[in-house]
C-alpha cells in the first residue's frame, strides 16, 4: 500500500508549524510518531497533501517536574516516559500504562502527544489523562489556550482541537494514593479490549478520594464520575467494590468489533475494573 503524493515539511519551531497549518488548512496534518496517521495514509483513507513533521521542534519535548507539578512535552516518546525515574517517583502509573502500549518499536517512536491528540478511543493515554485530571496546552493562529482532558474528547477521532492548533504539552499534579492500570488485549501489541485506570486514597478504611477512567469502552474515554461519587467517603468492602464496578460498566458504551460483541466487552470491563480497584487499594 502506497499513500498518495504529498509535500513534506519539518519546521524547527511551533510558530512555523502553526503557520503551515493555517496556510494549508484541511489539506495539512501534523505527524508525531505516525502510528495512527501513516496506516490510514497508506490505505488512502485520507487525502493529505501536506505533512508537517513535529520531530524537529525541541520546545515540545521533554519532562519538567517542579514540586508536584508535572509538564510533559507533546513530542516526548513513550520510552522516555518509561525511563524517567523522577516521573516514576511522582506518577508511577504513567510507567505502568506506557509499558502496556503496543511493543518496544512503537514505544520508541510513539509520543504522548500523538497518543492523546487524535481522539482514538482505543489509545491508552487519553483515559489516563482524564484519570489524572490533566490539562492540554494548544497553540494556534489565535494564540495559546488550555483545555482539560475531561473536556477535550467529543467523539471517536473528534476533539475540541481547532484545525490549525497543535498540542504543545500535557500538565497535571502528582497523584497521591494507590494506583493501577489494568488492560486486557487479545495479543501483545494490540489495542485494549477493555482497560481501566484507578487512583485511590484510603484513610481508616474509608476512601478519601478517587479517580476512575476507562479505555476503549466508548467512542471517547470514560471518566467514571458516578462511581467516584459512590466510593468517596465510604468504607471499603467487597460489596462497595462490586457496586462501583457495576456503575462503571453501566457508564460504558462499547461497540461490537473484531475484539468481541458488546456483552463480552462489558464482561471484560467488569473484570479489569475490579482488578484495578483491588490492586490500587493494595498499593495505598
Amino acid at each position: 500500500m502506497i499513500p498518495s503524493a504529498f509535500k513534506f515539511y519539518k519546521p524547527d519551531n511551533i510558530s512555523k508549524a502553526v503557520s503551515l497549518m493555517k496556510d494549508f488548512g484541511e489539506e495539512a496534518r501534523v505527524i508525531a510518531g505516525g502510528h495512527s496517521l501513516i496506516p490510514i495514509m497508506k490505505q488512502r483513507l485520507t487525502d493529505i497533501k501536506h505533512l508537517i513533521d513535529l520531530s524537529g521542534i525541541d520546545e515540545i519535548k521533554g519532562i519538567n517536574i517542579t514540586g508536584d507539578e508535572i509538564s510533559i512535552g507533546a513530542m516526548t516518546t513513550q520510552v522516555e516516559l518509561i525511563n524517567n525515574e523522577e516521573l516514576f517517583q511522582k506518577a508511577p502509573i504513567i510507567r505502568e500504562a506506557s509499558l502496556q502500549i503496543a511493543d518496544p518499536q512503537v514505544r520508541n517512536l510513539g509520543t504522548i502527544g500523538g497518543n492523546v491528540a487524535n481522539g482514538d478511543p482505543a489509545n491508552d493515554m487519553p483515559g489516563l489523562m482524564q484519570l489524572l485530571d490533566a490539562t492540554y496546552k494548544l497553540s494556534g493562529t489565535n494564540g495559546s489556550r488550555e483545555v482539560k482532558a475531561r473536556d477535550f474528547y467529543e467523539g471517536a477521532y473528534f476533539t475540541s482541537r481547532e484545525d490549525d492548533e497543535i498540542l504543545l504539552s500535557i500538565s497535571f499534579e502528582s497523584p497521591s494514593g494507590g494506583y493501577a492500570y489494568e488492560k486486557q488485549k487479545r495479543k501483545i501489541g494490540d489495542y485494549a479490549t477493555a482497560a481501566a485506570g484507578v487512583i485511590i486514597k484510603v484513610e481508616n478504611n474509608k476512601c478519601s478520594s478517587a479517580s476512575i477512567a476507562l479505555t476503549n469502552l466508548s467512542d471517547t474515554p470514560v471518566y467514571c464520575n458516578k462511581a467516584v461519587d459512590m466510593i468517596v467517603g465510604k468504607e471499603i468492602d467487597n460489596d462497595l467494590l462490586d457496586r462501583v464496578t457495576k456503575t462503571c460498566v453501566d457508564q460504558s458504551d462499547p461497540v461490537a468489533d473484531q475484539r468481541g460483541p458488546v456483552e463480552f466487552k462489558k464482561y471484560v470491563a467488569g473484570i479489569v475494573i475490579k482488578k484495578a480497584l483491588k490492586r490500587a487499594i493494595e498499593r495505598v
